[in-house]
């Protein structure tokens, strides 16, 4: 998968500094981008009560909104790879094939099949934007 289809496939566009052609790496393993961070599952301790129930669909889901001058976290899978939760944490994600998360300015990552907690990071004077 290359950055151009990501982006063919959502709503979200990015920077024209990012090389549209290049192919998203996928990571089997911790991850951030911007203000989220990937955990694999046999890093939690205690495990997140949350079950994937809802289809990712093609054109991806926005765990974080562009609101307010912040930018959209987009989750794009192929059709049928991909089931989603929210509950206390940003999502977990349980997925057979690899997916990817596309940001503006950071480009996208991809996050190898598997069972996955994604968080957002806050700092202790509160929410932080990328």
């Amino acid at each position: 998968m290359n950055l151009a289809e990501l982006v063919d496939r959502t709503s979200v566009d990015t920077l024209d500094h990012l090389e549209r052609q290049s192919t998203v790496p996928v990571v089997d393993g911790l991850q951030a981008q911007g203000d989220l961070i990937v955990i694999p599952f046999a890093m939690l301790d205690p495990l997140p009560d949350d079950t994937p129930d809802r289809e990712v669909p093609p054109e991806g889901v926005h765990l974080i909104a562009g609101l307010n001058g912040g930018n959209p976290h987009v989750l794009v899978a192929d059709p049928g790879t991909c089931r989603w939760a929210t509950g206390q944490d940003l999502a977990v994600v349980e997925n057979t094939a690899p997916v990817y998360l596309l940001h503006p300015e950071h480009g996208g990552t991809g996050i190898a099949a598997g069972r996955w907690l994604i968080r957002r990071q806050w700092s202790a004077t509160g929410l932080v934007a990328d």
